[in-house]
């Protein structure tokens, strides 16, 4: 969804440890990745030898390591539901953003939000949990879930244009458990979307 990001500054949120960073360096972009934890930046960097940069930062506050009109594409792979506000951030971003500049972002399906929620307002934007086997030990991930009028009414409101909305399936073909392949394959988990920096506010 990002595109040919051949020569394109390409501003990651939530690198962690550099997987996705490495992936975006090899097909030719300039990237500074961001996350909050420094252990996770260490090894982004050591992954990386000085192939990109990676930076401290927190989300929930101005991103001064980026220069205004500086990105051309914005990438957060699962990282904005952690965000309870998105308002700043995403003033922040279209700041970033060269005019048409591209932001490319994964949440939680809003769908799977609400079935982790009490159901008992499906327009508040709140914090769900998660149990996951992580290789057999039990892990507890919290996320904000939110309404699809949430974060469409937010992009707009931050003056993004949607330009794609998808809600991917890996197909018979991918190298991932079968059984995870099924869930994947049919049931709503993730949503992905890319919105277009508008000309005005």
């Amino acid at each position: 969804m990002a595109g040919d990001v051949t020569g394109k500054r390409v501003l990651e949120l939530g690198c962690a440890s550099g997987v996705l960073t490495a992936q975006l360096v090899e097909r030719g972009a300039d990237v500074l990745g961001l996350d909050r934890e420094p252990r996770l930046v260490e090894l982004a960097r050591q992954r990386l030898g000085g192939s990109a940069r990676a930076e401290v930062a927190d989300l929930e506050r101005p991103l001064d390591v980026v220069p205004t009109g500086g990105i051309n594409v914005v990438v957060a792979s699962l990282v904005l539901h952690y965000i309870e506000n998105w308002a700043p951030l995403l003033a922040e971003l279209r700041r970033c953003l060269v005019p048409g500049g591209v932001l490319v972002f994964s949440v939680h399906h809003p769908i799977t939000g609400w079935l982790l929620s009490d159901r008992a307002d499906y327009h508040r934007t709140e914090l769900v949990s998660e149990d996951w086997d992580w290789g057999g030990q039990c892990v507890t991930a919290t996320f904000y879930r939110r309404s699809l009028s949430s974060i469409f009414g937010s992009l707009r409101k931050a003056g993004f244009e949607i330009d794609v909305v998808d809600e991917p399936r890996p197909g018979e073909a991918a190298n991932v458990a079968p059984e995870l392949l099924e869930v994947l394959n049919t049931q709503p988990v993730f949503l992905f979307v890319r919105a277009r920096r508008g000309a005005v506010l």
